[in-house]
């Protein structure tokens, strides 16, 4: 049986890499596929130039495919794969130059906290978007526009009282969507 890959989710392919069964090569293959052409250029200019970009390149992509050995939960495929790049390419810096002169380290170091925060907002993003209807327009209106509970109240033609518990609702999904995320950042 032959099973079109390019119709599968990142994250329906990273699970049918979790397997190791059928298709586990070709779910690799077809991820590499979408993802490899940002992955080299970031490492291209992360890095300056080519040679050591191609080799944190290729290791990016086994260090991925091993990684389907544990038991991660994957919901952000392009992300985890720059994150692995990202690290590399750090080390890769950090080995080839024992003592890196100030402004690289800065480099580096506003690097890693500019993707860190863009992952994190992505994350949210995310997380938000995965809300029920009923949580995320409360939740928008009032951490995002800032409306009191009043305005939300009135704005929606609904009860205080029913405002605030969903926006409680909304933060408590939030907060166990987030929580594994957020741990796996801390470890990093």
């Amino acid at each position: 049986m032959v099973k079109d890959f390019e119709t599968y989710s990142d994250v329906e392919l990273f699970l049918i890499m979790q397997k190791k069964g059928d298709g586990h090569q070709e779910a690799f293959s077809e991820l590499y596929s979408r993802h490899s052409p940002r992955v080299f250029a970031y490492c291209r200019r992360f890095l300056g130039s080519e040679e050591p970009a191609r080799d944190v390149f290729q290791d990016t992509f086994v260090r991925f495919f091993k990684s389907a050995e544990s038991e991660r939960i994957m919901t952000n495929v392009p992300a985890f794969i720059l994150r692995i790049a990202r690290n590399l390419s750090v080390n890769h810096l950090r080995k080839e130059k024992s003592h890196l002169s100030y402004e690289e380290y800065m480099r580096v170091e506003k690097e890693d906290e500019r993707q860190d925060k863009k992952e994190l907002l992505e994350l949210i993003k995310d997380a938000i978007d995965t809300l029920p209807e009923k949580y995320r327009e409360v939740f928008v209106l009032r951490e995002y526009d800032g409306l009191s509970y009043m305005e939300i109240a009135d704005l929606t033609d609904e009860s205080v009282a029913n405002i605030k518990v969903r926006i409680y609702r909304a933060k408590q999904k939030l907060r166990e969507i987030l929580t594994p995320y957020i741990k796996d950042l801390d470890k990093s």
